[in-house]
């Protein structure tokens, strides 16, 4: 269990993130949803201790993440693996090498730097990229390949990490619908087969509702809902996005969140 107890970050004068409290259950997979600077990067940020809370308690299975130092805190770090909206690969370095740079923590530093990878950590990674079907890619460099292919290499260097949850910061917002739906069959590929907690930062409220089983909703920094899916309402939503609101309602005209124009026209 990943609980979060009343954890806020602040930034000068700003509350980027207010007293969040969650209990997430291994084996879940979570979408945080609201507009921009809602405080959901900042919050999975805090998770992987890239960013230290200002207040409050972060703890797996009871054991306080938040106190977590040197050898520790790396360690900490490789089991709860990032995957980001930049993919942040190293261009000029083929597909392989760049999965592998997730078993450096696995990895003694003499054969990491001078990339002498053993032929186990080949292995994995292979595999790795088998499983999102482009090993075929391997040899390629990185910056020759898609938006979509890449962020499955960033998907495959998370996975070789042996991670026990994922925690993903917008996977899919600067890809294109086709690369976003492959990219979040990927991740609830490796939800499922593997078991791993997935914590999940999204716009769009139709993959949200497609893709997880939980929804996580900030507003300024605080959660405004927390529930399934099908709970999420249309008011909620005008909740999260304020202004932004008609754009995404009128993305999704699933039940429970019609625009108002259909919604009208039902009735």
């Amino acid at each position: 269990m990943l609980t979060i107890e009343g954890v806020s970050k602040v930034f000068g004068a700003t509350r980027a993130v207010d007293n969040v409290s969650a209990a997430i259950p291994r084996g879940q997979f979570v979408g945080i949803i609201g507009r921009s600077g809602a405080g959901k990067s900042t919050l999975l940020r805090m998770i992987n201790r890239l960013v230290e809370p200002t207040e409050g308690r972060i703890s797996l299975d009871g054991r306080d993440v938040t106190r977590l130092d040197g050898r520790e805190l790396r360690e900490w770090r490789r089991s709860c693996a990032m995957i980001f909206q930049q993919f942040n690969l190293v261009g000029r370095l083929d597909v392989l090498n760049n999965v592998l740079m997730g078993r450096l923590a696995h990895t003694p530093a003499w054969r990491s730097f001078p990339r002498l990878w053993s032929h186990e950590d080949r292995a994995i990674a292979l595999s790795a990229l088998d499983q999102l079907d482009i090993a075929g890619l391997a040899a390629q460099r990185a910056e020759d390949l898609s938006g979509g292919q890449q962020q499955r290499v960033a998907i495959c260097r998370a996975l070789v990490q042996e991670p026990e949850i994922i925690l993903a910061d917008e996977p899919v917002a600067s890809l294109d619908p086709r690369n976003a739906k492959i990219v979040m069959d990927a991740l609830l590929r490796i939800n499922k087969h593997f078991g791993l907690t997935v914590l999940c930062n999204l716009h769009s409220l139709d993959l949200a509702r497609t893709y997880c089983d939980r929804l996580i909703g900030m507003a300024q920094g605080r959660v405004v809902f927390d529930d399934v899916p099908a709970a999420l309402t249309q008011e909620v939503a005008r909740q999260l996005y304020g202004m932004e609101a008609h754009e995404v309602l009128d993305a999704d005209l699933g039940p429970g969140l019609m625009a108002p124009e259909s919604a009208t026209a039902a009735a």
